[in-house]
C-alpha cells in the first residue's frame, strides 16, 4: 500500500504513514548509469530467455495441484516476512532497546515493501525514522539495519555452500570457518563502520527528511557497535532464508516435479541466487538480479522456459506476500490500537 506523489520541487512518498522523501534522480552521478546498466543486463538476458524460449512458456499449465502448491509459496513466503521481523525485533531488544515484539513486527512488515521503491535504501530509513520516533537510539537503529542484512548475507552463504555439490570438503570447511569469523564483532564492526562511511557520504547528496535522519544517526559521537557474537540473529537469517526457500521449492513443484534428493542443490542456487540480488546494486529489492541468476545456476537441470516461468511466478508470490504482510501490520494497528509505548509487551 503505497501511496506517491511527485511536487514540482520537493518529491515526497508517504509509506504506509511514515513520511519519506523521494527524490528524483541524478542524472550525473555514475552510479545512475551503474544501477540501470545492471538492470538493463538483466532485463536484456530475461527477454533473450523469453524470447528463445517462448513456445515452451507458452505451453506451460498449471493445474490444482500447481495452484495448491502456489498457495502453500505463498503462505511459506509469508512466514517467512514474519519471522524475520521477529529476528530484527530480537536484534533490537539484543542491543538494549526494549521494543515490544508486535510493534516490532508492524513496523517492520509496513516499511519492507518500500525496498521496491528506487534508491532501494527507504525500507532502512523507514525503521530508523520509526525507532527513533518511539524514542529508541539513533546509533542502535542505523545499527540494527545495517546488521541484519550482513547476517542475512552470511546466512545465505552458508547455506550455499552447504548444499553445493563441492568435493573438496577442505574448501567447504575453509568457506565455512570464514564465514564464522567474518561476522564476529570485531569483524563486523569494522564492516559497520565503513557502511556508515559510505551511507554518509551518499546522504550528503541527498536531501529530505529519511537522509537527513541516516546523516545525523552516522554522525552520531558515540556510536553503538556490536559487542557480542550474533549466534541467534544468524541462526535466525538462516531459518528465514530456509522459509523463502522453501516457498521457491514450492513455486518450482506448482510446474514441475521436484527430486527429494536435488533439494540440497536447489536451496542451493536459490540462496546464492538471493544474495546475489541482495548486494548487486541497482535492483530495487533484488528484480532481475535474482531471476537471471537462478536461470543461470539452473539451466543445466531444467528447461529454460520453465524456470522463466518459475521465477516469474516466485517474484509475484514474494511481492503478493509483502504486499499482504504490509496490508495485515496496519489492519493490527487499527483493530488492536497503536501502542502508544511501544516498549510494552
Amino acid at each position: 500500500m503505497i501511496v506517491l506523489s511527485i511536487a514540482s520541487f520537493n518529491p515526497r512518498c508517504q509509506l504506509l504513514g511514515l513520511n519519506l522523501p523521494f527524490r528524483l534522480p541524478n542524472l550525473k552521478s555514475p552510479r545512475f548509469y551503474l544501477r540501470w546498466s545492471i538492470v538493463g543486463g538483466t532485463l536484456f538476458f530475461l527477454g533473450k530467455v523469453l524470447k528463445d524460449r517462448a513456445q515452451e512458456v507458452a505451453a506451460i499449465r498449471i493445474d490444482n495441484a500447481g495452484w495448491t502448491n502456489l498457495a502453500i509459496a505463498l503462505i511459506v513466503t509469508l512466514l517467512a516476512h514474519t519471522w524475520s521481523g521477529l529476528v530484527w525485533a530480537g536484534i533490537l531488544r539484543s542491543l538494549q532497546q526494549p521494543f515490544s515484539y508486535r510493534w516490532a513486527l508492524q513496523v517492520y512488515l509496513k516499511t519492507n515493501i518500500a525496498k521496491y521503491l528506487p534508491g532501494n535504501i527507504w525500507h532502512f530509513s523507514g525503521r530508523i525514522w520509526a525507532v527513533t520516533q518511539a524514542g529508541g537510539s539513533l546509533g542502535v537503529a542505523t545499527l540494527s539495519v545495517l546488521l541484519e542484512p550482513l547476517l542475512m548475507a552470511a546466512a545465505a552463504l552458508l547455506i550455499t555452500l552447504l548444499g553445493s555439490q563441492s568435493t573438496n570438503s577442505i574448501v567447504q570447511v575453509g568457506s565455512f570457518i570464514g564465514i564464522c569469523v567474518a561476522i564476529h564483532p570485531h569483524i563486523l564492526n569494522l564492516v559497520i563502520q565503513l557502511l556508515r562511511r559510505l551511507k554518509r557520504k551518499r546522504a550528503r547528496e541527498r536531501e529530505g527528511e529519511a537522509t537527513s535522519i541516516l546523516n545525523s544517526t552516522l554522525n552520531t559521537q558515540h556510536s553503538t557497535l556490536l559487542e557480542s557474537y550474533p549466534l541467534l540473529p544468524l541462526l535466525g537469517e538462516l531459518g528465514f532464508l530456509i522459509l523463502r526457500g522453501t516457498g521457491f521449492l514450492f513455486a518450482l513443484k506448482a510446474l514441475t516435479t521436484v527430486n527429494p534428493h536435488s533439494i540440497p542443490q536447489l536451496m542451493s542456487a536459490f540462496s546464492l541466487s538471493w544474495l546475489l540480488g541482495l548486494i548487486v546494486p541497482g535492483a530495487p529489492g533484488g528484480i532481475g538480479v535474482f531471476e537471471a541468476t537462478a536461470i543461470a545456476l539452473l539451466d543445466k537441470h531444467f528447461p529454460a522456459g520453465l524456470l522463466l516461468s518459475v521465477v516469474a511466478l516466485f517474484r509475484l508470490v514474494s511481492i503478493l506476500a509483502e504486499a499482504i504482510a504490509a496490508g495485515l501490520a496496519v489492519l493490527s494497528e487499527r483493530v488492536l490500537g497503536k501502542s502508544a509505548n511501544p516498549s510494552k509487551s
